[in-house]
């Protein structure tokens, strides 16, 4: 439990309740449910052991606050999650009814253990210590198998350190699921890539040998595609986009449209991940309050890329 002004309202509830979901509790010293309530939240928060960050604000110091959240009495709850107020309640309401309401929104405790798991496992990564990474996906997905996070990036790490197999059975699940995502389609289209490398002859060419069938003919997107993948498998994926690229503004629906499938896969495992924690848009909190400090971080060089070759897909489409 902490107090909270406006001063830390921007750091210690919109940015940490991108992390974790923050309960507001409005109270005010004079106010005698409030005094009921007050130790309960505490003892709730102790008792959900990290799944919710108990807040508490004096109305009475911080009417700008109170104000902003439109608070007309006391006391009054709101749950924060990801910036935003999503829920809430007055009164002082008994421990089963404020468990309830907290139960409706929290994640469970299996899927914070997941989160955990997912976050050391990036830790680990960043130390170059990739085998141990996998260890801590693969346990994240064992104690939540519905955790797509962990599992997105347990299949691309498997797929990393070609382990193929165990990456195309771990993949499995997330592709019967409906509706499918499309950065596991992504990493199907990767798989696919780096089969028909593996087993086809034209996995080892050189480039001046796709080109030479290129150049005597533009449409042969048969070697177009295939050129296309040895280029996504070794990294070059502008160069493999380019070619997909010409394929779909040429015949957008041949082979089922595979070129586009695969243009789009590039696209997505080329995505930098969303930060954990987005700063409140045009320099305001989620209750509307003006802060200071207001910083424009300048777009990710790899996010500037993707953002140029959608446009030249959608340009193509159309």
């Amino acid at each position: 439990m902490i107090n909270v002004t406006i001063e830390n309202f921007e750091a210690e509830v919109v940015a940490a309740s991108h992390q974790t979901p923050v309960l507001l509790d409005f109270w005010a010293p004079w106010c005698g449910p409030c005094k009921v309530i007050g130790p309960l939240l505490e003892k709730v928060e102790v008792d959900y052991g990290g799944r919710f960050k108990l807040v508490k604000i004096d109305s009475d110091q911080q009417q700008e606050l109170s104000q902003a959240f439109g608070i007309r009495s006391i006391p009054t709850c709101v749950l924060m999650m990801n910036g935003k107020p999503v829920d809430g309640f007055m009164g002082a309401v008994p421990e089963g009814q404020l468990k309830t309401f907290l139960d409706k929104h929290l994640p469970a405790a299996e899927e914070l253990e997941a989160l955990e798991e997912i976050d050391e496992a990036q830790a680990l990564l960043e130390a170059g210590d990739p085998q141990a990474a996998l260890h801590k996906l693969h346990s994240a997905l064992t104690v939540d198998p519905g955790n797509d996070d962990a599992r997105y990036d347990y299949v691309k790490l498997l797929i990393e350190n070609n382990m193929l197999d165990d990456a195309e059975a771990a993949l499995e699940p997330a592709l019967k699921a409906i509706p499918r995502q499309l950065r596991f389609d992504a990493l199907e289209q990767f798989l696919d890539a780096i089969r028909f490398v593996d087993s086809d002859e034209r996995g080892g060419w050189a480039p001046e040998q796709f080109d030479a069938l290129i150049a005597a003919n533009k449409r042969d997107f048969d070697t177009r595609l295939a050129k296309a993948r040895v280029l996504m498998v070794g990294g070059n994926w502008t160069a493999a986009m380019d070619e997909l690229l010409e394929i779909v503004m040429r015949d957008k629906a041949w082979n089922d449209a595979v070129p586009r499938k695969t243009f789009v896969a590039i696209l997505e495992l080329l995505t930098p991940p969303k930060p954990k924690t987005d700063p409140a848009a045009a320099g305001k909190s989620a209750g509307g309050i003006e802060l200071m400090g207001k910083v424009v971080a300048e777009q990710d060089p790899q996010a500037q890329l993707v953002a140029v070759y959608r446009r030249k897909l959608s340009m193509a489409l159309n």
